[in-house]
């Protein structure tokens, strides 16, 4: 499936008027659509073309919908397809997800019916599986990089010297980037390396890490003060 904009529909219909209804329909419901007036056609778009979503007639000249669908089937393409017929005989509807349809809707629809069919399709389509991105291991303070795995400070190619203390400082705000960490927290995870085990040495601490990071640190841009809260570590 698309992994942003709107999804890509194909609706194959012989029958000019219907294709053309239902292109101005499913794009004023959002949906991107390209269409064909048959089979031969639809295999050179979907040959080209990724698509979210097939719209058949089951009914047209030369190759029928359901032989379509089979042959894309064998082909390896699991594009979702929804099947269109005026015939409405179980038979046909049979043939149709024999032949690897998704769904089967019988004419006379109601177009909102059409989308109610196409939105359930695409919600059971399983999303592809990505590969997840590399953890990103560097948290960038302006001029400073945060090396997360050696718990180091860097000024370009300049290492920047921490305490004992801001190195544990540091460890704790990189792990909860973003977040607000409480006084009491801090306390609980510093213990003794802060010194006395209060949120005043707390409060100290904090002020002499934001000399070593910030441009200006009684305005702090970077180690931000959450007022009645704590304190947050705000990265580029």
């Amino acid at each position: 499936m698309s992994d942003s904009g709107p999804l890509h529909l194909l609706v194959v219909d012989d029958d000019d008027r219907i294709r053309g209804l239902l292109q101005k329909f499913l794009i004023r419901s959002g949906y991107l659509v390209t269409t064909a007036p048959d089979a031969a056609r639809a295999r050179r778009l979907v040959a080209g073309l990724d698509f979210d979503l097939i719209v058949l007639d089951v009914m047209m000249p030369g190759e029928d919908g359901i032989s379509l669908t089979r042959a894309l089937r064998d082909a390896g393409q699991m594009v979702p397809v929804l099947l269109l017929t005026a015939r409405g005989e179980t038979e046909s509807r049979i043939d149709g997800l024999e032949a690897g349809a998704d769904d089967y809707l019988v004419k006379p629809f109601e177009p909102r019916e059409l989308l109610l069919r196409i939105n359930a399709i695409l919600r059971r389509v399983p999303q592809p599986l990505k590969t997840p991105a590399a953890a990103t291991r560097n948290l960038m303070l302006g001029p400073l990089r945060y090396d997360i795995d050696r718990a180091e400070l860097w000024q370009g190619d300049q290492p920047v010297r921490l305490t004992t203390t801001e190195v544990a400082m540091m460890r704790i705000f990189a792990a909860r980037a973003g977040e607000v960490v409480g006084r009491d927290k801090l306390v609980a995870e510093l213990g003794g390396e802060a010194g006395q085990a209060s949120e005043r040495a707390v409060d100290v601490q904090v002020t002499r890490l934001r000399r070593k990071i910030e441009a200006d640190p009684r305005q702090p841009r970077y180690l931000q003060t959450v007022r009645g809260e704590g304190y947050r570590l705000a990265p580029d």
